[in-house]
């Protein structure tokens, strides 16, 4: 018997963001997904060597991995479309418990106990909020790199944006925003200065 999970997986390169934003470079949610999972490892990583917590940095990786693959089925719905409404936002989180269940029922049924978890998140466990932090900052650095190549389109998205991190009450956030995030704005030159290949 195939199984479709991960050939459907594959189809999240298909699914361009920032839908209704004028973009110099499309980002896909494959693209999207790799970048929040590096942040969400490092996120935890910082927590457990500065702030004794004892995340699983493999495991919050994964979920993060995961952690937009029903839009493989829904499509990516813009955030100005999906979170001003609440009954849009209220379908749009059924239809994505819809899509977690089509996406899980593709995968070999020894698997899909394994899985479930990192496509259906538990949304009050502790690593989803570094997943949560880790999608705010990957977008808030899409909105610097298009800010950096002359497109003023995202700059009410990179202050938005920017204020909902501020709000986070995670100091591994606050120290990733202030020790990492800034070279996402500088040249290749810049960040090159001082280094030896």
């Amino acid at each position: 018997m195939l199984h479709h999970f991960f050939a459907y997986i594959n189809r999240m390169k298909y699914i361009n963001r920032w839908g209704l934003m004028r973009n110099t470079r499309p980002e896909n949610d494959t693209e999207h997904a790799a970048q929040t999972a590096m942040i969400a490892h490092a996120l935890a990583l910082i927590a457990n060597a500065r702030y004794e917590e004892r995340y699983d940095p493999g495991r919050v990786m994964a979920l993060a991995l995961y952690h937009d693959a029903s839009e493989v089925i829904t499509g990516d719905l813009p955030t100005p479309v999906k979170h001003n409404n609440p009954q849009i936002k209220q379908e749009y989180g059924r239809l994505e418990g819809i899509a977690n269940q089509r996406l899980l029922s593709m995968l070999p049924d020894d698997l899909r106990e394994a899985y479930l978890p990192l496509i259906c998140h538990d949304e009050t466990a502790p690593e989803w909020r570094l997943v949560k932090a880790a999608d705010k900052i990957s977008a808030y650095i899409k909105c610097i790199e298009e800010k950096k190549a002359g497109n003023t389109e995202f700059e009410n998205a990179a202050y938005t944006i920017r204020s909902s991190i501020d709000r986070i009450d995670l100091p591994e956030v606050r120290d990733f925003m202030r020790e990492c995030v800034p070279s996402f704005g500088m040249t290749l030159d810049e960040i090159s200065q001082g280094e030896s290949l």
